[in-house]
């Protein structure tokens, strides 16, 4: 379908929160024990197993939308006007080896640490104004899961253009 440029919409992606992702989902129940790296990856492949077709790029983000923001500490701290929560978060990102490493579990997921490190944190809020002060160039050099996917975009849209 062509757009206002002229340019022709050549893929369709996702970004879905690997954490919650129903059990059901393609992959899901056959997800390998590596690392989330291998197991998020294992789950899009088999979804675009399922969809099959070359211009399909299913992205899941590892392990929530909040991965990213705790890549944007300093901004968070800013925003919040809590540099305790910043340091925190800082914190926990190391700890963990990275953003998108921060575990999935029930209580231990990247929004659910922020809600309790920060009860005023919203999701649909706080989050996107952290990510926009933060830019794609630092989530991609700081989360290799989702620079693949960006890598992946891009090269499929050089590829057409």
């Amino acid at each position: 379908m062509p757009d206002p440029t002229g340019w022709v919409i050549t893929v369709l992606t996702t970004m879905l929160d690997y954490y919650g992702l129903p059990a059901d989902a393609p992959g899901m129940a056959t997800r390998p024990s590596g690392s989330p790296y291998d197991r998020v990856t294992h789950v899009e492949r088999a979804m675009a197993d399922t969809i099959g077709h070359s211009r399909f790029l299913p992205h899941l983000v590892l392990h929530e939308l909040e991965a990213w923001v705790l890549v944007g500490h300093e901004a968070l701290g800013e925003l919040t006007g809590d540099d305790a929560l910043a340091q925190a978060v800082r914190a926990m990102v190391t700890h963990a080896r990275g953003a998108e490493l921060v575990n999935d579990g029930v209580s231990t997921a990247p929004s659910k640490r922020l809600l309790r490190l920060y009860p005023r944190y919203r999701k649909t809020s706080d989050g996107p104004l952290v990510i926009a002060e933060i830019g794609i160039d630092t989530i991609r050099s700081t989360c290799p899961h989702a620079d693949a996917w960006f890598s992946a975009m891009n090269a499929v849209l050089t590829k057409e253009l």
